[in-house]
């Protein structure tokens, strides 16, 4: 197999949130990198994906940035999550965890009669 996977359309935003929300506040590519190691290496992760869905999550005040030096002494713009952050994270996780419990119903093989 070996193909890396694309993130799934909806839950790039909720693995950011609950990324910085264990871990604190990232940097850009740190975060990308943080996401594709959770996922065991199995994401790839397309930066073109993850700076919009920053931007995005700013503005709706779920994460704010703010600029510093990064591990090997480069500006680089850092992400942490806000207070609406934070409830978003557990919103976003409820909600996640209902849509798969949902899925599981359709994708478990029938008892038989």
């Amino acid at each position: 197999m070996g193909d890396k996977a694309d993130v799934w359309q909806g839950t790039l935003s909720l693995m950011v949130l609950r990324t910085l929300q264990v871990l604190g506040p990232l940097h850009g590519y740190g975060l990308a990198r943080r996401i594709e190691q959770t996922s065991g290496d199995l994401l790839q992760l397309n930066y073109g994906t993850l700076y919009p869905a920053l931007l995005k999550l700013e503005q709706e005040g779920f994460i704010r940035s703010h600029w510093g030096v990064s591990e090997n002494n480069r500006r680089a713009k850092y992400y942490e999550l806000t207070k609406a952050g934070q409830r978003q994270v557990k919103k976003a996780a409820a909600d996640w965890e209902q849509t798969t419990a949902i899925l599981a119903r359709f994708l478990t093989p029938a008892e038989e009669a």
